[in-house]
């Protein structure tokens, strides 16, 4: 890890540590989609920290996705730069599906509670207007939506695309906009925002392709299939089973006897469960940590739970 990203780490910790969030520890016992993992009441993010956002790979962010969707969280890249080009302040870049800022961005969201505004994607920059307080307006001064456009220079259509959510404005128009109503219409962009649920396709391909890492775990996968499971290759564990009526969520790691970093994977497991609110479990093939609070069970034990209900019950 180069000098710099280490102290946009720290940064980024430290400003999530004075606006109240409780931080993971740094996931670095093995190549991890996200850096740590944050909480502050009910908002959970997991955030990657990129020098350069269009570094991110597309295995990295689907990854990612798949663990902020497994726990209804958030997933945020901070970076200063896209493909060389400066990230721009109060902008929201996205890279592959993930939102991506820069760190005063990053500071001024979490610490002074003032989002971003600006949109940016390859053919520009752009703005998304709150239509019903743009319609409201516009009726309050007894503005037709021809008058509307003629006052701030567009046509009706580009009006009523607005008022409809069907359009977005470039950042000129948004400020003509403020500048007629002498409000603000611009929405802003919610970087907490938790993940979206439409990404199970990619979740299972994600998990096709773990199946080739381990028996053990396509044992696993097998047994709680009618679960809500996710495989994952790239985090300190390896997978997250999400028991809906149980209101509860179980990060899990499976350890052959080979590995040489089991106790700081451990400590990153149980770091990030504490901040997810998440029940920790650890699979082996015989080694154990030392000296770790965490269920240990053993892979002749897996062959004996029949359902999530004997896994739950292990842990309680």
């Amino acid at each position: 890890m180069a000098y710099g990203e280490r102290e946009d780490l720290r940064a980024a910790e430290s400003t999530l540590k004075e606006a109240g969030f409780i931080v993971s520890q740094l996931c670095c016992s093995r190549p991890s989609c996200f850096d740590f993992a944050a909480r502050k009441n009910s908002a959970l993010i997991f955030i990657r920290i990129q020098p350069d956002i269009g570094g991110l790979s597309a295995n990295d962010s689907h990854e990612l996705e798949a663990i902020a969707e497994s726990f209804s969280a958030a997933s945020l890249l901070i970076g200063e730069q896209a493909r060389e080009k400066p990230v721009e302040d109060d902008t929201v870049y996205t890279r592959h599906d993930i939102l991506a800022i820069n760190p005063r961005t990053f500071e001024n969201v979490v610490l002074r509670n003032v989002p971003p505004l600006i949109q940016a994607n390859p053919g520009g920059y752009y703005v998304e207007i709150d239509g019903e307080t743009l319609k409201r307006k516009r009726q309050e001064l007894g503005l037709s939506v021809g008058g509307m456009a003629e006052l701030v220079g567009t046509s009706r259509r580009t009006i009523y695309g607005y008022e409809r959510g069907m359009a977005k404005a470039s950042v000129t128009a948004a400020y003509n906009l403020i500048w007629a109503l002498g409000i603000p219409v611009a929405k802003p962009v919610n970087i907490l925002e938790k993940a979206r649920t439409h990404r199970k396709c990619r979740i299972l391909t994600t998990a096709k392709l773990v199946f080739a890492r381990t028996r053990l775990l396509k044992r696993i996968f097998r047994k709680f299939a009618k679960c809500h499971i996710t495989t994952v290759k790239k985090a300190p564990f390896d997978f997250v089973i999400s028991v809906p009526e149980e209101k509860m969520r179980i990060i899990g790691g499976v350890a052959d006897d080979k590995e040489l970093e089991l106790n700081k994977r451990v400590d990153e497991i149980l770091s990030v469960s504490r901040v997810a609110q998440a029940h920790p479990i650890l699979i082996t093939e015989g080694q154990e940590p030392s000296g770790k609070n965490i269920l240990c069970i053993s892979s002749e034990e897996v062959s004996k739970i029949k359902n999530p209900e004997d896994l739950i019950a292990s842990l309680r």
